[in-house]
């Protein structure tokens, strides 16, 4: 708030950081969005709506997703990047009327994907763009963004792109988001800029690169003394690359192990957001050592779903199906011989029905008539035949089994994401507000003497300290550990998750029809 008062925006909330918040930081995505508002009250808070989808992977009721922006924009959002995963405008529609509706600032999103400065690439050319673009300002959105998920938009590509879009627009903010994952994305911004974009985007130094975005101190200094010179002083930059690294270095084992960018993300177009989490999940899968096959089979796969805009949650369907592929050892020729006979993954055949809408151009036939088979397949918007859902009940529900205090927040959280946050709220149950906890101490266990500080509230402050950690115990797998808190002697016994027991638990019966408690 203080050292770059100056920026355009910053985006800090929506897409995946909201399921994130509550699955694996035990956190309100809410909590931390109302926090930051108060902390920074002079820069536009950016967050990124998936259309008809919010935050989510699905289609949602119309009236849900109306709800969801007008509790964002109560608690702290100013700017709405609204985007469609296929570049759908009536997906589009919703997302914009439903900001529109908010009060919020309308970013109309255009997904960019393949290369309008090849002229082999002939799908989305710069007339497919502009037309897009065209349709977004006719919803009345206040700004434009080029979302280049996979950093595709090489600097040639880029003068090109916003060229033709400010000379179509010439009054429109054109706003720019790219990914550094071939290394050429400072390059890109700054072709960008001088073709007449108005803000693009970047990260700190500390937390560029790769598949994250350029670096924001590179495009500073090469901007400086220009025309278009950012206004950021550098020196103010400085204390916040430092303070990153240092955040950085407390989320290592997170970390995925690239060391470079590749410029063999102009032949597979994965997303950089996807990039990493495929890497694992390719991993999981048994497939570490096949990771270069999979990044192959990405690229088939999206040929053969019709070479689609690649965007959470399209790009997911492309990756489901090369992993498919490469497991069952199957190439795009194989794949489209025995498509008939093939069980795809469930997130190809919804892909196929239509249920995340319909891609540029239409499916490609006879792939869909293959994969598709006897089910329905939606002819329009998939989420217009929702009915409306009923928001009162399900926060008398919520209001009976979590308390009076739930609050509007915890029901957009609920019907966002049920499951993440029913256990969201046995976690916060079990262990209590965890986001005052050290970073380190969340992420990994103290050492033996290591003492923490904890600030419970202004002015309260408690000390814990490690003692000692007792013997297991073998027919419950549980240790004693020993604490002080403040100084005063506390022990706690936990399971330990590491070891094995001989322990029979039964699991105590529901108390709902159909459960039954164990004999004995």
């Amino acid at each position: 708030a203080r050292l770059m008062p100056n920026l355009f925006s910053l985006e800090m909330w929506g897409g995946a950081t909201f399921d994130v918040a509550m699955r694996f930081l035990h956190e309100c995505p809410w909590d931390r969005l109302e926090l930051l508002r108060e902390k920074v009250p002079n820069i536009p808070f950016q967050m990124l709506l998936r259309g008809a989808n919010a935050v989510g992977y699905t289609n949602y009721p119309d009236n849900l997703v109306y709800k969801f922006c007008e509790q964002a924009k109560t608690s702290g959002i100013d700017i709405f990047r609204v985007f469609d995963s296929l570049n759908y405008i009536e997906n589009m529609k919703l997302g914009v009327d439903a900001v529109g509706a908010a009060g919020g600032f309308i970013e109309g999103a255009i997904c960019y994907t393949g290369d309008v400065a090849d002229p082999s690439k002939t799908k989305y050319d710069l007339e497919y763009y502009v037309n897009f673009a065209r349709e977004l300002v006719d919803l009345g959105v206040h700004s434009l963004a080029i979302k280049d998920m996979a950093g595709l938009l090489t600097p040639r590509a880029a003068t090109m792109l916003v060229g033709a879009l400010r000379k179509e627009f010439p009054t429109i903010p054109i706003h720019v988001h790219t990914h550094d994952t071939a290394g050429t994305g400072v390059a890109s911004m700054l072709a960008a800029s001088a073709a007449g974009a108005d803000a693009v985007d970047a990260a700190i130094d500390s937390m560029s690169g790769m598949t994250s975005q350029p670096s924001m101190g590179s495009l500073v200094a090469a901007l400086k003394d220009d025309a278009r010179a950012t206004g950021i002083d550098m020196a103010a930059l400085y204390p916040l690359i430092e303070y990153w690294e240092s955040v950085r270095f407390s989320y290592a084992a997170f970390e995925s192990g690239q060391k470079s960018g590749s410029a063999e993300v102009y032949e597979h177009e994965m997303p950089g957001g996807q990039y990493t989490n495929l890497q694992f999940q390719s991993t999981s899968l048994g497939l570490a050592d096949q990771w270069s096959q999979v990044k192959k089979a990405y690229g088939a796969a999206n040929r053969l779903l019709g070479d689609i805009v690649k965007v959470t949650p399209s790009s997911k369907v492309v990756g489901d199906l090369a992993q498919f592929m490469v497991t069952n050892g199957l190439d795009e020729k194989a794949v489209r011989e025995q498509a008939d006979s093939l069980n795809f993954p469930s997130s190809v055949v919804e892909y196929f029905q239509g249920a995340i809408g319909i891609p540029f151009g239409g499916f490609p036939q006879p792939m869909q008539r293959q994969v598709v088979k006897d089910l329905p397949v939606f002819s329009g918007r998939p989420g217009e035949s929702l009915p409306p859902l009923d928001l009162e009940a399900v926060m008398a529900s919520l209001k009976a089994e979590y308390g009076e205090s739930t609050s509007e927040t915890d029901l957009m959280s609920s019907v966002m994401y049920p499951k993440v946050f029913e256990q969201y709220k046995k976690d916060l149950e079990t262990f209590g507000d965890v986001a005052k906890l050290p970073t380190r101490a969340y992420i990994e266990p103290m050492e033996l003497g290591e003492e923490i500080h904890v600030d419970l509230e202004r002015g309260k402050t408690l000390g814990i300290k490690l003692i000692a950690v007792g013997q297991l115990h073998p027919k419950d797998a549980t240790r004693e550990v020993f604490f002080e808190f403040n100084g005063m002697p506390r022990a706690v016994i936990i399971n330990d998750r590491t070891a094995q027991s001989n322990k029979v638990v039964r699991p105590k019966a529901i108390d709902t029809a159909g459960g039954i408690g164990a004999p004995v």
